[in-house]
C-alpha cells in the first residue's frame, strides 16, 4: 500500500529554517513525481514546489523562490523540502503528494496520493 509520511514541521522564528521530509513506502519512489503543497489557514491548498521522477524541479510560488529547495534521495525513498529565511506567511500545513509520471503539476487534482501533512508555524 502506497504511503507518504511528512515530518520536520514545527515552530520557528522568522528568518529561521526547517527541512521537511516526505518518506515514501509501499512503492518505488524512482518512478514518481512528488509535489509539496501548503495550505494556510482559511486558504486553498497551493502547490509550492515539485520534483519530477527524472530529478528536475519546479517552484510554483514566487514568494518561495530562492528560499525553498526541493530534493530527492531515491535510495532512501525520501523527498525533502529545505525552507530557509522563513516568513510568517509561510505558516500552514505542508503536504507531499505523489503521482506516477515524469512531469510536474501544481494542481491538487493531478496527485492521487497524499500524506497527512505537517504543521509549519513561523512566529516570534
Amino acid at each position: 500500500q502506497l504511503q507518504l509520511v511528512e515530518s520536520g514541521g514545527g515552530l520557528v522564528q522568522p528568518g529561521g529554517s526547517l527541512r521537511l521530509s516526505c518518506a515514501a513506502s509501499g512503492f518505488i519512489l524512482d518512478y514518481y513525481t512528488i509535489g509539496w503543497f501548503r495550505q494556510a489557514p482559511g486558504k486553498e491548498r497551493e502547490g509550492a514546489s515539485c520534483i519530477r521522477s527524472s530529478g528536475a524541479s519546479i517552484t510554483y510560488v514566487d514568494s518561495v523562490k530562492g528560499r525553498f529547495t526541493i530534493s530527492r534521495d531515491n535510495a532512501k525513498n525520501t523527498v525533502y523540502l529545505q525552507m530557509n529565511s522563513l516568513k510568517a506567511e509561510d505558516t500552514g500545513v505542508y503536504y507531499c503528494a505523489a503521482a506516477r509520471r515524469d512531469y510536474c503539476s501544481g494542481y491538487v487534482s493531478l496527485y492521487p496520493d497524499w500524506g497527512q501533512g505537517t504543521q509549519v508555524t513561523v512566529a516570534s
